[in-house]
């Protein structure tokens, strides 16, 4: 099943392979998409989908190094050459919008940005800064409700300049404890107002964000990321974890959207979701299932094959394996990934790894 058509929506794709979308911080320049970039996602058009890196729709977003926006107009004639060189191969492509939130280092923003979150706590651990090098996050500001707002409709201008560029849709990041999610999260919300303190509080600033970028664009256009049970960026789970996301894919669910993607991070070491949750949600969603974390071609086809999800994403197999797909229906041997190139600013271990002879 892994390698037969399937039509998400509108969107005819080749295969049900995903490449799952990984910050590759290749945005050297004013966090614009480059020439570069469009060879790599060019390289990768095989894929049934591409969900492109996580790019900022806010300046207050571009929490760490070299990685790309989708605010002006300079960025989307950035990503135009990217989904140009996609388009050209046969492929389809969304681009993920990731607002880093307190997951930010200040000296990686723009001139007049600010690191802002759902509370002023100051998400634990270090990020790499070109100018500073490793440094802790910096603190944020709690965001106001004059902030969400604005924070909502960066969102919906960001969508609608990502169809400008050529995408065929886009991917709301609400997992890895970026913005999204840090509304989410009971460990990290904290907030007493509308946008904390129940299920229904802690939901509202997502719901909000997909109601206004559907209206925009399309629901048909519009799919969503969730990591539930994921502990990265000092998330984890929290009480009424499992309640309140079946209360948020529930709202999801007669919307018609592009699709629910849902991350499992126990391959690197977190909780993994319970089997029976996921298929809870798929159940309650009623619509397109990816799933991403850790799969390999047999763990792939079994998921389909089980009816466990409709599409299968791969990450750091698609940063090494250019023609990922080739080599899994050949059963050929994969590179391996040089993980010290994956965050720095050059060809190598980007554009390099090599196709089959």
């Amino acid at each position: 099943m892994l390698f037969e058509t399937y039509t998400l929506r509108s969107l005819s794709l080749t295969n049900r392979t995903v490449m799952s979308p990984m910050t590759r911080s290749r945005a050297v320049k004013d966090n614009t998409p480059n020439a570069l970039m469009a060879q790599y996602y060019g390289q990768r058009a095989s894929a049934g989908l591409i969900i492109a890196e996580g790019t900022s729709p806010s300046p207050n977003g571009l929490g760490y190094a070299r990685i790309p926006g989708l605010f002006n107009e300079d960025h989307v004639q950035g990503w135009r050459l990217v989904t140009d060189a996609v388009h050209a191969k046969g492929g389809k492509i969304v681009i993920q919008l990731m607002h880093t939130g307190r997951v930010s280092r200040a000296s990686n923003l723009p001139e007049g940005a600010e690191v802002i979150g759902p509370c002023d706590t100051i998400c634990p651990g270090t990020m790499h800064s070109d100018s500073e090098g490793t440094q802790p996050h910096s603190k944020p500001r709690a965001m106001t409700i004059q902030d969400i707002t604005r924070a909502v409709w960066e969102y919906t201008q960001s969508a609608k300049l990502a169809i400008r560029a050529g995408f065929d849709g886009v991917e709301l990041h609400a997992a890895n404890g970026y913005l999204i999610e840090q509304f989410l999260n009971g460990n990290v919300n904290q907030r007493t107002d509308a946008y904390g303190g129940s299920i229904e509080g802690r939901n509202k600033f997502a719901l909000e964000i997909v109601h206004a970028v559907t209206q925009a664009i399309g629901a048909d256009r519009v799919g969503i990321r969730l990591s539930p049970y994921g502990a990265f960026n000092d998330t984890g789970a929290f009480p009424e974890l499992e309640a309140q996301y079946a209360t948020l894919v529930q709202q999801l669910s007669g919307m018609g959207l592009l699709y629910l993607h849902l991350l499992d991070h126990s391959a690197m070491g977190a909780p993994a979701v319970p089997a029976e949750f996921k298929a809870k949600l798929r159940s309650i969603f009623g619509g397109p299932i990816i799933l991403a974390g850790g799969f390999d071609r047999a763990g792939a086809e079994s998921a389909l094959q089980n009816r466990e999800a409709d599409l299968i994403g791969f990450g750091r197999a698609f940063i090494a394996n250019p023609d990922l797909v080739a080599r899994m229906k050949a059963n050929a041997p994969l590179n391996a990934p040089d993980m010290d190139t994956f965050y720095t600013a050059d060809v190598k271990g980007y554009t390099d790894y090599p196709f089959m002879s």
